[in-house]
């Protein structure tokens, strides 16, 4: 089953994926990157943000969408609530549906600087689920 979590990691915390592609466990990864900042649940996934990038391999890729809906979030004011990716080799073509930060709503609880490279994994595991994670510096 699809799903996300989230980890310890000193300061800063852990953002975890598992999903049945690789695509899917970044979904979840990314779920649980706003899940970090408020309640996932309140956030209306009103308008498409398109995201792209290319890394050589599904570790790097995946800190590269992390970080691609940091900037998206930082740049326009926005949270995100559905994520939809399409990883084809090196390239993932995503989308992101959010809404504008309405603090009192969504009362964001810490800034999500940044997608990190420690504890970093995108490795299909052994009952055949992917499992996407990094920590991400708050």
């Amino acid at each position: 089953m699809d799903r996300w979590e989230h980890f310890e990691h000193g300061a800063d915390i852990g953002v975890r994926g598992w999903g049945s592609s690789p695509a899917r466990a970044f979904e979840q990864a990314a779920a649980a990157m706003t899940a970090v900042i408020t309640d996932v649940a309140t956030v209306a996934p009103n308008e498409p943000v398109s995201v792209q990038c290319e890394a050589p391999d599904a570790e790097l890729l995946l800190v590269d969408w992390l970080n691609a809906l940091v900037y998206e979030m930082g740049t326009r004011n926005m949270l995100f609530s559905r994520f939809e990716v399409i990883i084809d080799g090196a390239r993932l073509t995503g989308c992101a549906w959010g809404e504008p930060v309405d603090v009192p709503r969504h009362q964001p609880a810490v800034e999500v600087k940044g997608a990190t490279y420690t504890e970093l994994k995108a490795v299909r595991q052994s009952d055949g689920m992917w499992l996407a994670q990094c920590v991400v510096d708050v």
